[in-house]
């Protein structure tokens, strides 16, 4: 049968990204307390089409995830856009791969003590590679200081911290979560130390930045902090290279 995607294309036009995406695919990732945790992914595989293909086969990016089937991190991720590439005689690489991570914490009894956090590994291969990870935190809002009717006290919503780190060296997943965790509990305490209770995107933004700027191992970072309104949302974003 004449391979019709590898035929030449003589109209010169390239196509910026071509691929699959939304895969549900049961992975592994590490797991600092237990070494491995298994959780399902959403993944997006991309390449950059050359204009002298016509198409590529879709199928090869499923052969390709399959190879990879075990365990999940950023050492493997890169192996994966590797073989993208090359496979699919590509220019460019694409790879993202979206994750629930599950952490054991102690909680109030009135609570889980198993808390989930969506994480991603996000990545790019052309002449380098360029490797990424996404974290999402919720921030809450301090415990309700009094019970009404007997109903179990609860923890407000009140936004979100969204982090992305590149790394010059492995940390933990649960210890970044940690770490932003702490920092949001420490800006916490200070506004109840000063008489404020108002916490503020630019404040938060500034303490979680100054966590991340000491952790070892990262070589840049991204931060968004957003505080969810009932008509409207405000945000602090920072990047900074360590």
């Amino acid at each position: 049968m004449k391979d019709i995607q590898n035929q030449l294309d003589h109209r010169r036009i390239n196509i910026k990204k071509v691929g699959v995406k939304t895969i549900s695919y049961p992975v592994t990732v590490l797991d600092k307390a237990k070494k491995r945790q298994n959780t399902i992914a959403s993944v997006n595989m991309y390449v950059n089409l050359p204009h002298r293909f016509k198409g590529t086969h879709m199928s090869r990016f499923v052969e390709i995830l399959n190879q990879f089937h075990g365990e999940i991190d950023l050492k493997s991720f890169q192996q994966i856009l590797i073989k993208m590439k090359e496979r699919l005689e590509a220019e460019a690489s694409h790879l993202e791969m979206s994750f629930s991570y599950f952490l054991i914490k102690e909680r109030l009894s009135e609570s889980l003590n198993v808390c989930h956090y969506r994480c991603s590994f996000l990545g790019s291969l052309e002449h380098d590679s360029d490797l990424q990870l996404k974290v999402e935190v919720p921030v809450t809002l301090p415990l309700a200081k009094q019970d009404f009717k007997g109903l179990p006290r609860s923890r407000g919503i009140w936004g979100k911290a969204e982090i992305i780190l590149r790394l010059k060296s492995f940390i933990w997943i649960e210890d970044l979560i940690l770490l932003i965790e702490g920092a949001i509990e420490t800006e916490q305490g200070r506004l109840v130390d000063s008489g404020h209770e108002a916490l503020s995107v630019e404040s938060l933004t500034r303490r979680i930045a100054g966590s991340l700027a000491g952790l070892a191992g990262v070589k840049w970072f991204s931060l968004r902090i957003e505080n969810l309104g009932n008509e409207y949302s405000t945000f602090a974003t920072l990047e900074c290279t360590v």
